[in-house]
């Protein structure tokens, strides 16, 4: 499953509504609602959580995915070392991460592309890509047949 950075992960594109998404996937293995009132779709064979966001009438605009089959130029991410991981989004130009610690995770976060890199143990067991703003403080959305 190809990760488009900005864009999503594999036919996921973000602004796409529930039923876009349940057209290619099916119907989602578990759905519920967060906190904040977003409906969250879980797909235990893709490994994957959607977020559908309340405010922005439901589209997508984050996923969470942990399938050995990510990858992201070329190179599968799921169990590689981080440090790996840094080297190859420095050769294709993204450098900058934010790093945070927690317990025995951390998170290699890039906010030019809305990444977030989990690790525990030096190994990358969690991706996470949100939509991104735009310079107008509005969201880019990429799925535009909503």
């Amino acid at each position: 499953m190809k990760i488009i950075l900005k864009n999503g992960i594999d036919k996921l594109l973000f602004g796409m509504k529930q039923n876009d998404v349940i057209a290619l996937y099916g119907k989602p293995n578990s759905n519920y609602n967060d906190e904040d009132e977003n409906v969250i779709f879980a797909y235990n064979n893709q490994k994957m959580r959607l977020t559908f966001y309340k405010d922005e009438s439901f589209k997508l605009g984050y996923i969470v995915a942990s399938s050995q089959d990510l990858e992201l130029f070329g190179t599968k991410i799921i169990g590689k070392n981080i440090s790996a991981i840094k080297t190859e989004m420095t050769k294709n130009g993204i450098s900058k991460f934010t790093q945070e610690s927690f317990d025995t995770f951390e998170n290699y976060f890039n906010e030019e592309n809305w990444i977030i890199f989990q690790t525990e143990f030096d190994e990358v067991v969690k991706f996470e890509i949100g939509a991104i703003i735009n310079d107008k403080d509005e969201f880019d959305w990429k799925f535009k047949n909503n």
